[in-house]
């Protein structure tokens, strides 16, 4: 089963971090605006989803949500989520740790949508 989206080590061992202050974490992929369109992670249960957004899945056993209008534009691709050094957001958790979390793309082969994973109801 191919899926939707997936973390690189370096944000699982973030992601690792965060939990172990935080507690369960919940990533929503920002569509613009302030936060530009950056992953955001907030702590489970801070952040409402609606019918408006889609769950893609999990890295590091978090879940990770992006609107609807949204995953119809990237819905072809598969989200990598990265971190990197550097401030982002001010309302992800990572942020005061020096480094933001980034989405990086890989456009689905042919063969790799067939393989999708199902999308799961998000509210």
């Amino acid at each position: 089963m191919v899926e939707r989206v997936i973390a690189t080590d370096k944000a699982i061992e973030m992601i690792g971090r965060l939990k172990a202050v935080h507690g369960d974490l919940l990533f929503h992929q920002s569509g613009g605006c302030c936060d530009g369109s950056s992953p955001m992670c907030y702590p489970l249960g801070e952040f409402k989803t609606g019918k408006s957004d889609v769950k893609l899945g999990a890295i590091a056993g978090c879940p990770v949500f992006i609107g609807a209008e949204q995953f119809e534009l990237w819905s072809h691709t598969q989200l990598i989520i990265d971190v990197v050094k550097g401030r982002g957001a001010g309302f992800s958790l990572e942020s005061p740790e020096g480094v933001r979390f980034l989405t990086r793309g890989h456009v689905f082969t042919d063969d790799e949508t067939a393989g999708l994973a199902p999308l799961e109801s998000a509210a």
